[in-house]
């Protein structure tokens, strides 16, 4: 049985952080898991940026209401949950993924979440477990499921590698560069038909 692992940010809708930067002003807050593989040194070094800047939660949220999935995400979506189980793998948090997920007709999605103060001030972060990504594909494997797996970013890579087909999807050249080996695409009928491919 398959079961089809996707990255949430710059493969479904665009980056949160890169949107929250625009909007607060803020280029540093521009940079993702496409610039940073390390995942803890990338957060904590956001929460320092907010916490200088006093935003929290509330900003953030806010400029994700504005946020709507990229063009095609929702049509992609609910089409390859016609052809198989599919769930969404990503490092963002519950906090921030529930007003997309919504507008993505509620996929089944495996995140991390945000410690939050009653003021709104986020004063960490709780990983749902280490390496999540590769961890869950494991975990998936373990239950008999060949997973199919796309991201775009380093920490895709893990979880793309350990499955039975992996795609990379909008990535970047330099991530493109490194890993010849992976098919790339840039459309989501491209990945669309990729994955009808392996299935």
């Amino acid at each position: 049985m398959n079961i089809v692992c996707l990255d949430m940010e710059g493969v479904l809708v665009p980056e949160i952080w890169i949107a929250f930067s625009q909007a607060s002003g803020i280029p540093e807050l521009k940079r993702t898991t496409r610039d940073e593989p390390d995942y803890n040194k990338l957060m904590n070094w956001r929460l320092g940026i907010l916490k200088e800047h006093g935003l929290g939660l509330r900003e953030i949220q806010a400029t994700i209401a504005t946020i709507d999935p990229l063009p095609g995400a929702k049509e992609f979506l609910d089409e390859l949950r016609t052809l198989t189980q599919v769930v969404i793998l990503s490092d963002t948090f519950e906090q921030f993924a529930k007003p997309l997920m919504e507008k993505l007709n509620w996929p089944t999605i495996f995140c991390n979440t945000l410690e939050v103060a009653p003021d709104g001030t986020i004063t960490g972060y709780k990983m749902r477990c280490a390496q999540s990504k590769l961890t869950t594909v494991k975990a998936l494997q373990s239950m008999g499921f060949d997973t199919i797996a796309a991201g775009d970013s380093f920490n895709d890579l893990g979880m793309i590698q350990a499955s039975k087909a992996g795609f990379l999807f909008k990535s970047t050249d330099q991530i493109k560069a490194d890993h010849p080996e992976l098919p790339a695409y840039e459309e989501f009928d491209e990945l669309l038909s990729a994955i009808r491919g392996v299935l």
